[in-house]
């Protein structure tokens, strides 16, 4: 059969077909221009792969990283501020649970301690609760402002560990958790947030209504269940459940 390569006569053809056989193998064309256009056709047809395949590992859901450094950072785990969040007793025994869990592991503790007007450096509120005692191998970081990573020595401390991932708790949630948590993945870790083991306080707003600190926990953890970001990921997971392999 005569072979046919006009464009309007392939329509039960592929695109394809048209380009490679059609095109690349034309009787009328030199065997050197025919060579030359069956290989440009390829090697555009590999570019247009090789994008397609980039473009799919962007939009591709993350894990976490099978081979990583974690660190546990419990911050602000203090007198005056435990003592008056949202069901104090058991987000304090699950920190206990973890500082135990990673410890018993060989994974940092970092403490973070804050201080301000209200909360003044020194005082007895501003202590760590007496349930935690840093051991003297371990690092405590003193802050002034919400992100524990705001001038601070943490991010700089993490770097020299070698930690890529961050066990994050302690209080508060809207506060030091939150502020703390977009901090550390805009810097490139991955996140972990114990979401039994962070807590705040109820919030009155101007109008008289009431935030409970429970729906406030409950924001939080479901932000960072569902928070996407490049190259970090991040994850929720309860006291129990958290592995520092």
């Amino acid at each position: 059969m005569k072979k046919n390569n006009k464009i309007g006569e392939h329509s039960n053809g592929s695109l394809f077909s048209f380009l490679f056989f059609g095109f690349a193998f034309d009787d009328s064309m030199p065997k050197s221009k025919n060579l030359f256009a069956a290989l440009f056709i390829l090697l555009m047809i590999c570019v247009g792969l090789a994008l397609f395949l980039v473009k799919m590992a962007g939009t591709a859901p993350k894990a976490m990283s099978a081979v990583q450094k974690s660190a546990l950072v419990v911050v602000d785990a203090q007198v005056g501020i435990l003592a008056s969040v949202w069901e104090s007793t058991r987000v304090v025994n699950n920190l206990e649970s973890l500082v135990r869990k990673a410890r018993s592991v060989g994974v940092p503790v970092i403490w973070v301690q804050h201080s301000d007007k209200e909360l003044q450096y020194g005082t007895e509120p501003w202590n760590l609760a007496p349930n935690f005692v840093p051991l003297a191998s371990e690092v405590v970081i003193h802050k002034n402002y919400n992100s524990s990573f705001a001038d601070t020595e943490l991010d700089e401390r993490l770097k020299s560990l070698g930690v890529t991932r961050i066990v994050l708790a302690g209080a508060a949630s809207n506060w030091c958790i939150r502020a703390t948590a977009y901090a550390a993945v805009d810097r490139g870790y991955n996140l972990t947030l114990v979401g039994d083991a962070h807590s705040t306080e109820p919030i009155q707003l101007a109008d008289g209504k009431v935030v409970a600190a429970e729906a406030i926990v409950a924001d939080l953890n479901t932000v960072f269940q569902f928070f996407s970001a490049p190259v970090v990921s991040t994850e929720v997971v309860t006291t129990q459940a958290v592995s520092f392999k």
